[in-house]
């Protein structure tokens, strides 16, 4: 049975998709925000939320299971010494999603993903 299996796959062989989710998620960690398409910017949300509740943990296995995930050392040394200190009292909701207009050429819908300080 596949409960509880949807995942959005983006039109994409797994790999891609894999390496398209790292590459927006470490964008995001980086920069504070990312403009992209509506459906990757929902995919990528979920892992966003997920690194930052890993580094709310602060353990050693937590540290290495982000820097697995996320491509560059600086931003898994930004996410556990800085980022997380605006989040320790949250439950979730790190980041929102703001929908623009569509982007122009292919009209697909855009959207903003910022974390929410």
């Amino acid at each position: 049975m596949r409960h509880l299996k949807k995942r959005n796959k983006l039109a994409l062989p797994a790999d891609q998709r894999k390496a398209i989710l790292r590459s927006l998620a470490t964008s995001v960690l980086k920069r504070g925000q990312i403009k992209t398409t509506l459906g990757r910017a929902k995919a990528v949300q979920r892992e966003v939320e997920h690194l930052i509740t890993l580094a709310k943990k602060g353990d050693l296995h937590s540290r290495r299971q982000a820097a697995s995930y996320i491509y560059e050392k600086e931003v898994v040394k930004k996410l556990f010494n800085e980022t997380v200190g605006a989040y320790k009292t949250k439950n979730g909701g790190y980041t929102r999603i703001v929908k623009t207009t569509p982007r122009r050429g292919d009209a697909a819908p855009a959207a903003i993903l910022q974390l929410v300080s």
